[in-house]
């Protein structure tokens, strides 16, 4: 199956469990594949880890003007700028470092650091060659971190350099870093995470509520946060810039006929948006924090015309009171709340290398019958990026009786695909009078 995910301003169609989607803008068309199972690369005697999949300026000085391209790192300019890279090794023992670089003129000195073990090398010649860096020990399996720096040079810039290149015992067998030029950019952003909440057979969903926290200190910009998704769409907050968050609800078009709006809240934005994919868009710029949880609430029926009525209300702590967001017309579609579920990923493809966490708690759904049903199973999966073992930070689970995702930084550990969870359950209804939302 297939999963299409809205970056900034974003929204979601659902096939199957989670759904698909097409490519607008900053979206992205990423294939689900449940039924793949993780296969790490090939034993070979070395491995060559492409910056252009694998690479980040981490730290970008000022003036600096590095970049990684489809080339590698390029424009290395600076002294004061790092570059990182990442791979994963399952193995112990020896890894040998080299890299593939070259210095159109002149001569540099660079410092490589791998793993925090400090190496400087002299490196010179205006064609791509194999430099040898170094030995370090592995004393666990997990992500393995390569930084360069430059200390002097005697040309305009200190090189460009293409590969990483290991081997020894620590390469012995599962080695995995991005491998795919054609899903570079996907891999730099760092898998997505979902986790699809079982509604009890027998029960026809209206309403679904949720809460979500997202902890001190993992609320990173390029994190999407999303709450209540659907068939068709998707309600969370997101973290666009240094100075701008939103509460975001989106719902996508119909094969046939167009998504319209009927009604938003206050301050609420209203877009359409388009590409490859098309639909409604509505958010609210909204200052949300780390560590304060949040209630939302989403309603979906059908409207007796053939249509389909889609509205999302949040909660917030700061005013004490339920904040509309939008009811949104779906054309040709007769549904009710199907393919529950929450999901985490980050947008931005240049911070991939920084790690986000959120916890969800306390699902239920309200069913046609108008009687409230909690919801406490949970199953995980993951987007292309984790099912084709381009990268393996992805984790979930359950955390103090909640649901969590967690996903990029390049931690250890990870969660397999199709996971399933109960938490237990709070037995305390939404306290919500659904007649007086605003």
């Amino acid at each position: 199956m297939k999963i299409k995910l809205l970056l900034s301003g974003c929204a979601l169609t659902l096939s199957a469990l989670f759904g698909s989607c097409s490519k607008e803008k900053t979206e992205a068309s990423i294939a689900l594949r449940p039924d793949q199972s993780l296969s790490a690369l090939p034993p070979a005697s070395s491995y060559s880890v492409p910056l252009a999949g694998n690479g980040y300026v981490t730290t970008l000085a000022s003036g600096g003007a590095e970049v990684i391209t489809g080339n590698g790192l390029g424009n290395w300019t600076s002294a004061n700028s790092i570059t990182s890279v990442w791979f994963r090794v399952a193995q112990t023992g020896t890894l040998n470092v080299s890299l593939r670089a070259k210095v159109p003129s002149g001569t540099s000195n660079i410092r490589v650091t791998v793993n925090g073990t400090n190496f400087t090398k002299t490196i010179t010649g205006s064609s791509y060659a194999t430099h040898a860096i170094g030995s370090v020990t592995i004393a666990a399996a997990g992500y393995v971190r390569v930084d360069l720096k430059g200390i002097s040079k005697t040309g305009s810039y200190f090189g460009d350099v293409s590969d990483v290149i290991i081997s020894g015992a620590a390469t012995a067998s599962d080695v995995v870093f991005a491998n795919d030029p054609a899903n570079y950019y996907w891999s730099r952003r760092g898998p997505s995470v979902h986790m699809g909440y079982t509604i009890p057979a027998g029960n026809t969903a209206e309403w679904f509520y949720n809460e979500m926290t997202v902890p001190a200190g993992e609320d990173n910009i390029g994190s999407y946060f999303m709450s209540n998704g659907f068939s068709g769409g998707y309600f969370g907050i997101q973290v666009n810039s240094a100075t701008e968050r939103r509460v975001l609800f989106s719902v996508w078009d119909p094969s046939v006929g167009t998504t319209t709006l009927v009604r938003k809240g206050p301050n609420v934005v209203d877009n359409t948006f388009g590409g490859e994919g098309t639909g409604g868009q509505s958010y609210l710029l909204f200052n949300w924090t780390a560590g304060t949880t949040y209630r939302f609430l989403t309603q979906i029926k059908p409207d007796g015309t053939g249509a389909t009525l889609y509205s999302s209300w949040i909660y917030t702590p700061e005013t004490s009171a339920w904040r509309f967001i939008a009811t949104w017309k779906r054309p040709n579609t007769v549904s009710w709340y199907t393919s529950a579920h929450s999901f985490l990923e980050n947008f931005i493809d240049t911070r991939g290398y920084f790690g986000r966490k959120v916890r969800y708690n306390n699902q239920w759904i309200r069913n046609t019958a108008g009687t409230w049903v909690e919801l406490t199973r949970g199953r995980f999966t993951i987007d292309a990026t984790g099912t084709n073992d381009q990268r393996r930070d992805y984790a979930g689970g359950l955390e103090s009786g909640s649901f969590y995702l967690r996903n990029g930084g390049y931690f250890a550990t990870s969660t397999a695909y199709g996971s399933t969870f109960s938490r237990p359950a709070l037995g305390v209804a939404p306290n919500v009078n659904l007649s007086t939302l605003p």
